[in-house]
Protein backbone atom coordinates (compact mmCIF):
# COMPACT_ATOMS: atom_id res chain seq x y z
CA UNK A 1 0.00 0.00 0.00
CA UNK A 2 0.91 3.52 -1.06
CA UNK A 3 2.03 5.31 2.36
CA UNK A 4 0.61 8.60 1.05
CA UNK A 5 -2.55 6.40 0.88
CA UNK A 6 -2.06 5.03 4.32
CA UNK A 7 -1.74 8.55 6.06
CA UNK A 8 -5.09 9.81 4.36
CA UNK A 9 -6.47 6.73 5.48
CA UNK A 10 -5.17 7.13 8.73
CA UNK A 11 -5.93 11.27 9.40
CA UNK A 12 -9.42 10.62 7.86
CA UNK A 13 -10.01 7.95 10.44
CA UNK A 14 -8.85 10.19 12.69
CA UNK A 15 -11.18 13.00 11.77
CA UNK A 16 -14.28 10.12 12.53
CA UNK A 17 -13.65 10.55 16.01
CA UNK A 18 -12.24 14.11 16.56
CA UNK A 19 -13.03 14.43 20.75
CA UNK A 20 -11.61 10.64 20.69
CA UNK A 21 -8.59 11.67 18.90
CA UNK A 22 -7.94 14.83 20.95
CA UNK A 23 -8.12 13.06 24.26
CA UNK A 24 -5.72 10.28 23.04
CA UNK A 25 -3.17 13.15 21.79
CA UNK A 26 -3.47 14.99 25.31
CA UNK A 27 -0.92 12.95 27.53
CA UNK A 28 1.35 13.19 24.10
CA UNK A 29 0.57 17.21 23.95
CA UNK A 30 1.70 17.55 27.63
CA UNK A 31 4.30 15.35 27.88
CA UNK A 32 6.12 16.67 24.98
CA UNK A 33 4.66 20.70 26.35
CA UNK A 34 6.75 19.83 29.39
CA UNK A 35 9.65 18.86 27.90
CA UNK A 36 10.47 21.09 25.66
CA UNK A 37 9.22 24.06 28.39
CA UNK A 38 12.04 22.39 30.83
CA UNK A 39 14.69 21.78 28.83
CA UNK A 40 14.26 25.42 27.16
CA UNK A 41 14.64 26.85 31.23
CA UNK A 42 17.60 24.15 31.96
CA UNK A 43 19.49 25.72 29.16
CA UNK A 44 18.90 29.38 29.83
CA UNK A 45 19.33 28.36 32.96
CA UNK A 46 22.71 27.35 32.11
CA UNK A 47 23.39 30.46 29.63
CA UNK A 48 22.73 33.06 32.36
CA UNK A 49 25.09 30.73 34.93
CA UNK A 50 27.89 31.02 31.91
CA UNK A 51 27.52 34.58 30.88
CA UNK A 52 27.18 35.67 34.77
CA UNK A 53 30.51 33.57 35.01
CA UNK A 54 32.25 35.08 32.35
CA UNK A 55 31.38 39.01 33.19
CA UNK A 56 33.78 38.53 36.03
CA UNK A 57 36.85 37.15 34.19
CA UNK A 58 37.53 33.45 32.82
CA UNK A 59 40.83 34.00 34.54
CA UNK A 60 40.24 34.18 37.62
CA UNK A 61 41.15 32.38 40.65
CA UNK A 62 39.87 32.21 43.89
CA UNK A 63 41.69 31.10 47.47
CA UNK A 64 39.47 30.09 50.19
CA UNK A 65 40.65 29.19 53.26
CA UNK A 66 39.84 25.48 54.68
CA UNK A 67 38.44 22.00 53.47
CA UNK A 68 40.73 20.40 56.08
CA UNK A 69 40.09 17.26 57.89
CA UNK A 70 41.47 17.13 60.82
CA UNK A 71 40.80 13.72 63.24
CA UNK A 72 38.37 12.32 61.08
CA UNK A 73 35.94 15.55 61.28
CA UNK A 74 35.63 17.77 57.68
CA UNK A 75 35.65 21.42 57.54
CA UNK A 76 34.10 23.75 54.50
CA UNK A 77 35.67 26.12 52.66
CA UNK A 78 35.94 29.13 55.05
CA UNK A 79 35.52 26.77 58.23
CA UNK A 80 39.20 27.66 59.26
CA UNK A 81 41.30 30.94 59.45
CA UNK A 82 43.99 29.62 57.39
CA UNK A 83 44.72 32.51 54.61
CA UNK A 84 46.93 35.96 55.72
CA UNK A 85 47.79 38.88 53.73
CA UNK A 86 51.21 37.90 54.02
CA UNK A 87 49.89 34.67 51.86
CA UNK A 88 48.29 37.41 49.42
CA UNK A 89 51.60 39.48 49.16
CA UNK A 90 53.79 36.06 48.54
CA UNK A 91 51.40 34.72 45.36
CA UNK A 92 51.81 38.52 44.09
CA UNK A 93 55.06 38.03 43.75
CA UNK A 94 56.06 36.89 40.21
CA UNK A 95 58.77 35.27 41.86
CA UNK A 96 56.49 32.78 43.34
CA UNK A 97 53.75 32.74 40.78
CA UNK A 98 54.81 33.94 37.75
CA UNK A 99 51.54 33.23 36.18
CA UNK A 100 49.65 35.25 38.60
CA UNK A 101 48.47 38.86 37.05
CA UNK A 102 47.54 40.44 40.16
CA UNK A 103 46.20 39.44 43.60
CA UNK A 104 43.00 41.05 45.57
CA UNK A 105 42.91 39.86 49.40
CA UNK A 106 39.50 40.51 51.38
CA UNK A 107 38.22 40.04 54.43
CA UNK A 108 33.93 40.82 54.95
CA UNK A 109 31.64 41.31 57.50
CA UNK A 110 28.05 42.31 57.69
CA UNK A 111 27.46 46.16 59.35
CA UNK A 112 25.16 49.07 59.70
CA UNK A 113 25.16 51.61 56.83
CA UNK A 114 23.77 55.56 58.31
CA UNK A 115 23.29 58.14 55.90
CA UNK A 116 20.91 60.99 57.82
CA UNK A 117 18.01 59.78 58.78
CA UNK A 118 18.39 56.37 56.42
CA UNK A 119 20.26 53.52 57.25
CA UNK A 120 20.71 49.81 55.82
CA UNK A 121 22.67 46.68 56.34
CA UNK A 122 25.27 45.95 54.18
CA UNK A 123 28.15 43.53 53.73
CA UNK A 124 31.54 45.26 54.46
CA UNK A 125 33.92 44.20 51.42
CA UNK A 126 37.29 45.38 53.09
CA UNK A 127 40.08 44.78 49.66
CA UNK A 128 43.39 46.23 47.95
CA UNK A 129 42.88 49.10 44.77
CA UNK A 130 43.85 45.76 42.85
CA UNK A 131 40.03 44.28 43.54
CA UNK A 132 38.39 46.29 40.94
CA UNK A 133 40.32 44.51 38.05
CA UNK A 134 40.53 41.01 39.54
CA UNK A 135 36.87 40.92 39.71
CA UNK A 136 36.51 43.11 36.92
CA UNK A 137 34.30 45.66 38.61
CA UNK A 138 32.32 48.45 36.51
CA UNK A 139 31.05 51.98 38.34
CA UNK A 140 28.84 53.86 36.80
CA UNK A 141 29.75 56.93 39.33
CA UNK A 142 33.28 58.33 40.71
CA UNK A 143 36.10 55.52 41.05
CA UNK A 144 37.40 52.62 43.11
CA UNK A 145 40.20 53.70 45.90
CA UNK A 146 43.77 53.64 44.64
CA UNK A 147 46.99 52.74 45.98
CA UNK A 148 47.51 55.96 47.70
CA UNK A 149 44.30 55.80 49.52
CA UNK A 150 44.66 52.34 50.68
CA UNK A 151 48.39 53.24 52.14
CA UNK A 152 47.08 56.04 54.27
CA UNK A 153 44.17 53.87 55.25
CA UNK A 154 42.10 56.94 54.07
CA UNK A 155 37.99 56.42 55.26
CA UNK A 156 37.23 56.51 51.55
CA UNK A 157 33.81 54.04 50.34
CA UNK A 158 32.64 52.65 47.18
CA UNK A 159 28.49 51.47 47.15
CA UNK A 160 27.00 48.61 45.41
CA UNK A 161 23.87 50.39 43.28
CA UNK A 162 21.55 48.99 44.82
CA UNK A 163 22.98 49.86 48.40
CA UNK A 164 23.29 53.59 47.12
CA UNK A 165 19.88 53.63 45.74
CA UNK A 166 18.57 53.18 49.27
CA UNK A 167 20.50 55.10 50.76
CA UNK A 168 20.74 58.19 48.57
CA UNK A 169 17.58 58.03 46.23
CA UNK A 170 17.39 60.56 43.56
CA UNK A 171 20.34 62.44 44.66
CA UNK A 172 24.36 62.26 43.97
CA UNK A 173 26.11 59.79 46.53
CA UNK A 174 29.64 60.83 45.29
CA UNK A 175 31.76 62.80 48.43
CA UNK A 176 29.04 62.56 50.53
CA UNK A 177 29.55 61.08 54.36
CA UNK A 178 28.08 57.91 55.06
CA UNK A 179 28.89 56.04 58.55
CA UNK A 180 29.85 52.26 58.62
CA UNK A 181 29.09 50.78 62.50
CA UNK A 182 29.49 54.89 63.13
CA UNK A 183 33.20 55.58 61.31
CA UNK A 184 32.41 58.45 58.97
CA UNK A 185 33.34 57.36 55.36
CA UNK A 186 33.59 59.31 52.38
CA UNK A 187 31.83 57.93 48.84
CA UNK A 188 34.09 58.31 46.25
CA UNK A 189 32.31 55.44 43.58
CA UNK A 190 29.09 53.52 43.00
CA UNK A 191 29.38 50.17 41.02
CA UNK A 192 27.16 49.88 38.50
CA UNK A 193 23.61 47.12 39.18
CA UNK A 194 24.72 43.52 38.60
CA UNK A 195 21.18 42.43 38.89
CA UNK A 196 22.06 39.43 41.66
CA UNK A 197 24.95 37.62 42.82
CA UNK A 198 28.59 37.07 41.52
CA UNK A 199 30.48 33.74 42.49
CA UNK A 200 28.03 34.30 45.82
CA UNK A 201 28.09 37.52 46.69
CA UNK A 202 25.37 40.05 45.92
CA UNK A 203 27.66 43.36 45.07
CA UNK A 204 24.56 45.42 44.83
CA UNK A 205 23.84 45.58 48.57
CA UNK A 206 27.71 45.53 49.53
CA UNK A 207 30.28 48.01 50.59
CA UNK A 208 33.89 48.67 49.82
CA UNK A 209 36.62 49.94 52.12
CA UNK A 210 40.30 49.85 52.04
CA UNK A 211 41.69 46.74 53.70
CA UNK A 212 44.33 48.75 55.93
CA UNK A 213 41.37 51.43 56.53
CA UNK A 214 38.65 48.33 58.09
CA UNK A 215 41.74 46.87 59.53
CA UNK A 216 42.92 50.01 61.86
CA UNK A 217 39.41 51.43 62.19
CA UNK A 218 36.06 48.83 61.45
CA UNK A 219 37.42 45.02 62.01
CA UNK A 220 40.41 45.12 63.81
CA UNK A 221 43.49 42.93 63.12
CA UNK A 222 42.79 38.80 63.41
CA UNK A 223 45.55 36.80 63.73
CA UNK A 224 44.99 33.54 61.19
CA UNK A 225 46.05 30.46 62.52
CA UNK A 226 49.93 29.99 62.60
CA UNK A 227 50.01 33.96 62.86
CA UNK A 228 49.62 36.46 60.43
CA UNK A 229 46.64 38.96 59.47
CA UNK A 230 43.99 37.12 58.62
CA UNK A 231 41.75 37.27 55.54
CA UNK A 232 38.79 35.42 54.33
CA UNK A 233 39.47 35.15 50.83
CA UNK A 234 42.10 35.56 48.15
CA UNK A 235 40.95 36.32 44.65
CA UNK A 236 44.23 36.01 42.22
CA UNK A 237 43.93 36.86 38.32
CA UNK A 238 45.74 34.37 36.28
CA UNK A 239 47.97 36.49 33.10
CA UNK A 240 45.42 34.68 30.68
CA UNK A 241 42.74 31.36 30.60
CA UNK A 242 45.21 29.23 29.25
CA UNK A 243 47.99 29.74 32.11
CA UNK A 244 45.14 29.22 34.81
CA UNK A 245 46.15 25.54 35.43
CA UNK A 246 49.61 26.57 35.91
CA UNK A 247 48.70 29.82 37.79
CA UNK A 248 46.42 26.79 40.41
CA UNK A 249 49.61 24.68 40.46
CA UNK A 250 51.82 27.36 41.51
CA UNK A 251 49.40 28.97 44.32
CA UNK A 252 49.12 25.22 45.53
CA UNK A 253 52.71 24.30 45.79
CA UNK A 254 53.40 28.03 47.70
CA UNK A 255 51.00 28.06 50.02
CA UNK A 256 51.79 24.57 51.27
CA UNK A 257 55.45 25.49 51.98
CA UNK A 258 54.25 28.51 53.60
CA UNK A 259 51.74 26.64 56.12
CA UNK A 260 54.17 23.81 56.37
CA UNK A 261 51.99 21.21 54.86
CA UNK A 262 53.65 17.61 54.09
CA UNK A 263 51.62 14.78 53.92
CA UNK A 264 48.43 16.53 55.23
CA UNK A 265 45.71 17.72 53.33
CA UNK A 266 45.86 21.41 51.73
CA UNK A 267 44.15 23.66 55.22
CA UNK A 268 42.77 25.86 52.04
CA UNK A 269 40.76 25.27 48.66
CA UNK A 270 42.57 26.48 45.58
CA UNK A 271 39.16 26.99 42.38
CA UNK A 272 39.01 28.69 39.29
CA UNK A 273 35.82 30.00 37.29
CA UNK A 274 36.59 27.08 35.19
CA UNK A 275 35.80 24.72 37.70
CA UNK A 276 32.89 26.52 39.15
CA UNK A 277 31.35 26.93 35.87
CA UNK A 278 31.76 23.07 34.98
CA UNK A 279 29.97 22.27 38.44
CA UNK A 280 27.18 24.81 38.59
CA UNK A 281 26.03 23.48 34.94
CA UNK A 282 26.98 19.66 35.65
CA UNK A 283 23.63 20.43 39.01
CA UNK A 284 21.78 22.36 36.16
CA UNK A 285 22.04 19.85 33.66
CA UNK A 286 21.19 16.83 36.14
CA UNK A 287 18.30 18.77 37.58
CA UNK A 288 17.52 19.58 33.88
CA UNK A 289 17.40 15.85 32.97
CA UNK A 290 15.65 15.04 36.24
CA UNK A 291 12.75 17.00 35.71
CA UNK A 292 12.96 15.87 32.21
CA UNK A 293 12.69 12.50 33.16
CA UNK A 294 9.62 12.78 34.82
CA UNK A 295 7.95 15.41 32.09
CA UNK A 296 8.42 12.17 29.94
CA UNK A 297 6.40 9.79 31.98
CA UNK A 298 3.45 11.71 30.31
CA UNK A 299 4.68 10.53 27.07
CA UNK A 300 4.72 6.89 28.35
CA UNK A 301 1.28 7.62 29.61
CA UNK A 302 0.07 8.46 26.13
CA UNK A 303 1.61 6.27 24.54
CA UNK A 304 -0.73 3.53 26.83
CA UNK A 305 -3.18 6.04 25.61
CA UNK A 306 -2.74 5.66 22.25
CA UNK A 307 -2.13 2.05 22.17
CA UNK A 308 -5.35 1.31 24.46
CA UNK A 309 -7.50 3.28 21.54
CA UNK A 310 -6.03 1.75 18.46
CA UNK A 311 -6.62 -2.00 20.53
CA UNK A 312 -10.95 -0.23 20.48
CA UNK A 313 -10.02 0.61 17.22
CA UNK A 314 -8.58 -2.84 15.66
CA UNK A 315 -12.30 -4.08 17.67
CA UNK A 316 -14.54 -1.46 16.14
CA UNK A 317 -12.84 -2.41 12.62
CA UNK A 318 -12.78 -6.01 12.81
CA UNK A 319 -15.47 -6.12 9.53
CA UNK A 320 -13.45 -3.54 7.56
CA UNK A 321 -10.01 -5.40 8.38
CA UNK A 322 -11.62 -8.53 6.85
CA UNK A 323 -13.32 -6.65 4.05
CA UNK A 324 -10.27 -5.36 3.10
CA UNK A 325 -8.19 -8.75 3.59
CA UNK A 326 -10.75 -10.74 1.41
CA UNK A 327 -10.21 -8.47 -1.82
CA UNK A 328 -6.11 -8.66 -1.56
CA UNK A 329 -4.91 -6.17 0.94
CA UNK A 330 -2.41 -8.26 2.62
CA UNK A 331 -0.85 -8.30 5.95
CA UNK A 332 1.90 -5.58 5.72
CA UNK A 333 -0.91 -3.00 4.02
CA UNK A 334 -2.94 -3.86 7.36
CA UNK A 335 -0.14 -3.58 9.50
CA UNK A 336 0.82 0.11 7.89
CA UNK A 337 -2.42 1.22 7.85
CA UNK A 338 -3.06 0.87 12.11
CA UNK A 339 0.56 1.72 12.89
CA UNK A 340 1.10 4.85 10.55
CA UNK A 341 -2.77 6.03 12.04
CA UNK A 342 -0.63 5.70 15.40
CA UNK A 343 2.47 7.30 14.64
CA UNK A 344 0.41 10.37 13.04
CA UNK A 345 -1.53 10.24 16.31
CA UNK A 346 1.35 10.90 18.42
CA UNK A 347 3.22 13.18 15.80
CA UNK A 348 0.16 15.92 15.88
CA UNK A 349 0.14 15.78 19.64
CA UNK A 350 4.01 15.86 19.46
CA UNK A 351 3.73 19.30 17.33
CA UNK A 352 0.75 21.09 19.35
CA UNK A 353 2.79 20.28 22.64
CA UNK A 354 5.62 21.96 20.96
CA UNK A 355 3.80 24.77 20.59
CA UNK A 356 2.56 24.76 24.08
CA UNK A 357 6.54 24.24 25.66
CA UNK A 358 7.30 27.25 23.58
CA UNK A 359 4.68 29.34 24.94
CA UNK A 360 5.45 28.42 28.38
CA UNK A 361 9.02 29.00 27.74
CA UNK A 362 7.86 32.72 26.35
CA UNK A 363 5.60 32.95 29.75
CA UNK A 364 8.74 32.15 31.76
CA UNK A 365 10.73 34.57 30.17
CA UNK A 366 8.55 37.38 30.29
CA UNK A 367 8.40 36.89 33.96
CA UNK A 368 11.62 38.17 34.48
CA UNK A 369 12.31 35.65 37.04
CA UNK A 370 14.40 32.99 34.71
CA UNK A 371 15.80 32.69 31.68
CA UNK A 372 14.55 29.92 28.86
CA UNK A 373 16.00 29.25 25.93
CA UNK A 374 14.68 27.18 23.09
CA UNK A 375 16.90 25.17 21.21
CA UNK A 376 16.05 23.18 17.87
CA UNK A 377 18.02 20.26 19.21
CA UNK A 378 15.13 20.30 22.37
CA UNK A 379 12.37 20.35 19.35
CA UNK A 380 13.78 17.56 17.27
CA UNK A 381 14.58 15.28 20.39
CA UNK A 382 10.94 15.52 21.80
CA UNK A 383 9.31 15.03 18.64
CA UNK A 384 11.45 12.24 18.01
CA UNK A 385 10.10 10.84 20.99
CA UNK A 386 6.97 11.22 20.59
CA UNK A 387 7.07 9.16 17.04
CA UNK A 388 9.24 6.76 18.68
CA UNK A 389 6.51 6.27 21.34
CA UNK A 390 3.32 5.92 18.51
CA UNK A 391 5.74 3.43 16.99
CA UNK A 392 6.20 1.31 19.70
CA UNK A 393 2.93 1.77 21.34
CA UNK A 394 0.96 1.39 17.71
CA UNK A 395 2.78 -1.98 17.02
CA UNK A 396 1.05 -4.72 19.00
CA UNK A 397 -2.44 -2.94 18.10
CA UNK A 398 -1.14 -3.06 14.54
CA UNK A 399 0.40 -6.37 14.56
CA UNK A 400 -3.11 -7.80 15.94
CA UNK A 401 -5.50 -6.30 13.57
CA UNK A 402 -3.06 -7.50 10.44
CA UNK A 403 -2.91 -10.90 12.28
CA UNK A 404 -6.91 -11.39 11.95
CA UNK A 405 -8.41 -14.54 10.00
CA UNK A 406 -10.38 -12.38 7.31
CA UNK A 407 -12.92 -15.23 7.51
CA UNK A 408 -13.30 -14.85 11.12
CA UNK A 409 -13.07 -11.13 10.66
CA UNK A 410 -16.04 -10.89 8.15
CA UNK A 411 -18.11 -13.04 10.75
CA UNK A 412 -17.67 -10.78 13.59
CA UNK A 413 -20.85 -8.77 14.62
Amino acid sequence: MDIIESVRLATRGLLANKMRSILTMLGIIIGVGAVIALLSIGQGVQAAITEQIQDIGSNLVIVFPGSLTQGGASFGMGSLASLTLEDAEAIADPANCPDVAAVAPQRGRSAQIIYRSRNSNATVIATTPQYAFVRKVSLEQGGFFDAQESASSARVAVLGGRLAGDLFDLESPIGQTIRINRVPFRVIGVLEEQGGGRSGANLDVSIFVPLSTATSRLFGSTTARGGGRAVSVINVSAVSEERIDAAVEQITELLRYRHRIQYQEDDFTVTSQKDILGVLNQITSILTIFLTAIAAISLLVGGIGIMNIMLVSVTERTREIGIRKAVGAKRRDIMWQFLIEAVVLSVIGGVIGVGFGALAAAIVNSTGLLSARLSFEAVVLAVTFSVTVGLFFGLYPATRAASLNPIDALRYE
